[in-house]
Order: structure tokens, then C-alpha cells, then sequence
């Protein structure tokens, strides 16, 4: 049950993430919703799994950058989620520059806290 939760609260942020970050679209013949359902699945995936380790390996450069380089592993996912997403299921959002990836990391970091604190589903 927690994972369903955690894919929706990633889909509401990809959501308004596609809707207010310039450069970020939905892709595949689909409705705008499935490609964004599509993506939240594969980075809600892609979160559990990979990202521990990237953050592990990445920690050095994170305590250097005071945690700004956590921001860039948040990009780093949402491109690898993107790849996956578009070459698995033909689905799910394209991005232009890094730059859109990179506001889009962080408009999806906060709507994913705002919805987390008001569900109270952030006890992980």
C-alpha cells in the first residue's frame, strides 16, 4: 500500500512539474495523465531502488557542496526514469535541456513533501 501511495504523490509532482516547468512535455499517443502515470511509476522504481546507492556513492561530493549535489542525483533519476520510460513503454515525459531536468528535480522534491506532509505518509 505504500508504494501506491508513493506513486501517486511522484505522479501529482511530475504532474505539476510538467505543467510549470518549461521543457518538460509528455510523450507517446497516450493521454498527458497515463505518460505521467507511466513515469511516476518508473521513477517511484527507480527511487526504492537506485537512488539509495547513488546517494551512498555520490555522499563525498554531497558533504563538500553542503547538499547541493543531491539536487543533481535527483536529475541524474529523473533522466534515467525518462530513458526507461520512453524506451520501455513508448510513454512518459521528454526533456529539453538540463537545466529544465534540474528545476524540475526540485519543483518534484517539494510538491512530493507538500503532499507527503499532508497525507502523513512520510514515515518511510
Amino acid at each position: 500500500m505504500r508504494f501506491i501511495i508513493r506513486w501517486l504523490v511522484t505522479a501529482i509532482a511530475v504532474g505539476v512539474a510538467v505543467w510549470l516547468v518549461p521543457g518538460i512535455d509528455t510523450v507517446g499517443g497516450n493521454e498527458a495523465w497515463v505518460s505521467i502515470a507511466v513515469f511516476g511509476l518508473i521513477l517511484s522504481l527507480i527511487n526504492i531502488s537506485i537512488k539509495p546507492l547513488m546517494q551512498i556513492l555520490s555522499l563525498p561530493i554531497s558533504v563538500l557542496t553542503l547538499g547541493i549535489f543531491y539536487l543533481v542525483v535527483n536529475t541524474l533519476m529523473i533522466y534515467i526514469a525518462a530513458w526507461l520510460a520512453n524506451g520501455i513503454f513508448q510513454s512518459g515525459i521528454e526533456i529539453a535541456t538540463f537545466g529544465s531536468a534540474f528545476v524540475a528535480s526540485i519543483v518534484i522534491s517539494i510538491v512530493s513533501g507538500i503532499v507527503n506532509a499532508i497525507l502523513g505518509s512520510n514515515k518511510d
